[in-house]
């Protein structure tokens, strides 16, 4: 029998074909099979269960996991507070040591390097700063000290960051000082080790005073502290790395970290501003052969750029880059530096002349003194002050001023040097400013200028005020001087002239004294000041001499004769592009301020040179004649016919005086070295005798002038010629 299937499978199934009674059974028992029955209730409960089972062992292993995670996670907890107990046990341990260490340098191996013979030269300046570092260390162990804890108790984190907190401006003072004199530490060593023998014996000593350290030179121990103030921040960042951030000095540990770093920054940017200014505060004393072979085409390039830019400012071509602060910075700087440099040298002389007067010996002298008692005391009192009075007062002077003075003086050549070069380095500056692309050269000029600037704006205000205090402590000690020498000296003259004639004014009656003699002679020499004064500021009159004339005609034949100024008083160049006039010279006025607008400096000509000089200074030119005396009228002619006049006098007639013009004399107004044999070396307010006013040329800048005996030629410019004693009264001719 014959079926036909269709089946809904594959397209090979859907074909129809003639099968068996067979295989028709066995096909129909497949699809029965494939064809799902209705489910029991029994084997619905098994599936349940089945499931159940399967979510209890699923929780089972989630717990098993979870747990085991938070094993995991409270053994790294231990890990990470066993690692922060271990780095902060390093911290303070490590310190220990570091102190340890320093002070064995510092107190066994420096007291046994001390007693080598010779000395060592400039071993103290191999411990500069140290002491403060080593202080500073000790404070820092001491407060943890104090807290009284453990590393491993909880508040001992927050103690730490404290303490570290709370020292950290003496941190940063201490190391910055010694980090910024370590180059000068390796300096003095590496001259050490250039003497080999003294060099082994040092070995030796530093060996013998350590032996529990593998040491052998001292910068094993002097480099501790630039190692140690590096390893702060590492330190502290690696405690922060195993707190939790819920720990409760969490927060406060960040902080100190990070004080710890910005210490390093702020240290390593004070020894780079101290590097440029060892570099440049130096004075070096160069020849001039030195100063040539120091040349070279990039030298030479940049002093022209320099000098481009400077006339550039001076003429008013470019703006010059203005710093108000820093000016007045300077400006009392200078006028600090020159008050210190004229008491230096006043001091200097006065301890000159001291000296002079201690090699005098009065007493060997007979000074005729009126009794035996009077001529002993003199001579007994001379004695005391020559013998110890005085040498005592003048060690005292040198200790305690001189010498102080001396090295104030020494200290304000760094400052003066570094202003100095701040004003090229400005120069450089003003010049690449507008570029807005630098090279690498450039960019270091500009950072270079920065840092100088930078460093002065922040230093020179300190020491300003400290070179201030050293000057008023030294003049407060020459004051106390000066108080212990009349002390002693009142003291000597009192045990002998109460055995003298003497007589007695109490207190009040003596100050009365004493006080109008000091106001009398006050007096009379404010009226010397003032009459001096008037004569200086009295208008000029006097005729002008060749030279003058000379200049006067080539001024009248250039300028208008409003234009025409006469100085009122002598002219001294004190900036760049000045004059030097002496009083009395005529100039014709150019411009009636300078480049800058300033109207106290007037562009002047003065026959020759032109260049500034003060307003105040000048004053219109009226051209002046000298008339002859009138005739005296005890003169009586004999006859008034033609021939020979002869004069006589009435009889009895008496001396009459009749005034004179002014004698004026030639003076040297500046100090002339004679660079060869036709010239002529003078000083300033030497008198001098003008034999020629110009030189074999008929050039008037030079004139041939005889003064000591000799002549030679100098500057005409260097004289000046001033009102000399007046002539004397002239008597009747007999």
């Amino acid at each position: 029998m014959a079926y036909t299937l269709r089946s809904n499978g594959s397209p090979a199934e859907s074909l129809r074909r003639q099968e068996t009674p067979e295989e028709f059974t066995k096909e129909v028992k497949e699809v029965a099979g494939q064809v799902r029955r209705p489910r029991t209730v029994v084997e619905m409960v098994d599936d349940m269960d089945g499931l159940t089972e399967d979510l209890a062992e699923e929780e089972d292993e989630k717990a098993v996991r979870e747990k085991k995670a938070a094993g995991e996670r409270a053994a790294a907890r231990e890990r990470a507070a066993q690692r922060q107990l271990m780095a902060i046990q390093e911290l303070e341990d490590t310190e220990k040591n570091y102190l340890k260490h320093l002070q064995i340098c510092t107190v066994t191996i420096r007291s046994n390097l001390q007693k080598l013979q010779p000395p060592l030269a400039n071993l103290d300046g191999m411990f500069q700063h140290i002491d403060e570092v080593m202080d500073v260390s000790g404070r820092l162990l001491s407060l943890l000290d104090q807290a009284h804890m453990k590393p491993s108790d909880p508040q001992y984190l927050e103690t730490l960051c404290a303490s570290f907190l709370s020292l950290s401006r003496d941190i940063e003072m201490a190391y910055k000082e010694y980090l910024a004199n370590y180059n000068n530490i390796t300096a003095i060593e590496n001259g050490y080790k250039q003497k080999e023998a003294l060099w082994m014996e040092m070995v030796k000593v530093i060996k013998s005073s350590a032996p529990e350290v593998n040491a052998s030179t001292l910068s094993f121990f002097l480099v501790m502290p630039v190692q140690r103030i590096a390893r702060y921040p590492l330190l502290l960042q690696t405690i922060q790395k195993h707190t939790d951030p819920q720990h409760p000095a969490y927060a406060l540990l960040e902080e100190t970290a990070h004080t710890a770093v910005q210490l390093n920054c702020r240290i390593n940017e004070y020894k780079r501003f101290r590097e440029v200014a060892d570099k440049y505060k130096k004075t070096e004393n160069l020849t001039i052969k030195d100063k040539i072979n120091r040349l070279s085409g990039h030298s030479i390039a940049k002093k022209t750029a320099r000098l481009s830019q400077y006339i550039k400012h001076e003429t008013g071509m470019v703006p010059k880059l203005k710093d108000e602060e820093f000016d007045s910075l300077v400006g009392f700087f200078c006028v600090l530096e020159k008050g210190i440099t004229e008491l230096h040298d006043n001091m200097e002389a006065y301890l000159s002349h001291l000296q002079r007067f201690l090699s005098c010996k009065p007493e060997e002298a007979d000074l005729d003194l009126e009794g035996e008692k009077t001529a002993l005391f003199s001579k007994e009192i001379t004695v005391a002050l020559r013998q110890w009075i005085y040498p005592t007062y003048e060690a005292r002077l040198k200790t305690l001023v001189f010498k102080p003075l001396s090295s104030l003086r020494e200290l304000m050549t760094g400052p003066r040097n570094l202003i100095r070069k701040r004003q090229d380095k400005l120069l450089d500056f003003e010049m690449i400013e507008e570029k807005s692309n630098l090279s690498y050269d450039e960019q270091a000029v500009a950072n270079t200028y920065k840092t100088m600037n930078t460093l002065l704006l922040n230093e020179l205000p300190q020491f300003n005020g400290k070179a201030l205090q050293l000057l008023w402590a030294t003049l407060g000690a020459f004051s106390c001087l000066q108080r212990d020498l009349a002390a002693d000296m009142e003291q000597l003259a009192t045990s002998f002239t109460h055995q003298l004639p003497h007589s007695y004014l109490d207190s009040s009656a003596f100050w009365e004294w004493a006080e109008g003699s000091v106001l009398e002679g006050a007096r009379k020499l404010e009226a010397l000041c003032q009459s001096v004064q008037d004569e200086l500021n009295a208008p000029i009159v006097q005729a002008l001499g060749v030279v003058s004339e000379k200049r006067l005609k080539i001024l009248t034949d250039k300028h208008s004769s409003d234009k025409l100024y006469q100085l009122t008083g002598p002219v001294v160049a004190t900036r760049d592009l000045d004059l030097n006039l002496n009083k009395g010279e005529v100039v014709a006025v150019i411009s009636e301020m300078d480049t800058r607008g300033d109207r106290r400096r007037w562009l002047v000509d003065a026959g020759g040179p032109r260049g500034y000089v003060p307003a105040s200074k000048l004053t219109r030119y009226h051209h002046v004649t000298v008339d002859p005396p009138p005739p005296s009228p005890h003169l009586t002619p004999t006859s008034s016919g033609p021939g020979i006049r002869r004069h006589s006098y009435s009889p009895g007639a008496q001396p009459v005086v009749t005034m004179a013009l002014p004698c004026f004399q030639v003076f040297a107004g500046y100090d002339f070295t004679a660079r060869s044999s036709h010239e002529l070396s003078l000083r300033a307010g030497e008198p001098v005798r003008v034999v020629q006013p110009h030189d074999k040329r008929g050039n008037a800048e030079w004139s041939l002038v005889e003064a000591r005996g000799q002549r030679g030629y100098v500057p005409s410019n260097y004289l000046a010629m001033l009102p000399s004693v007046v002539a004397s009264p002239t008597l009747p001719y007999h």
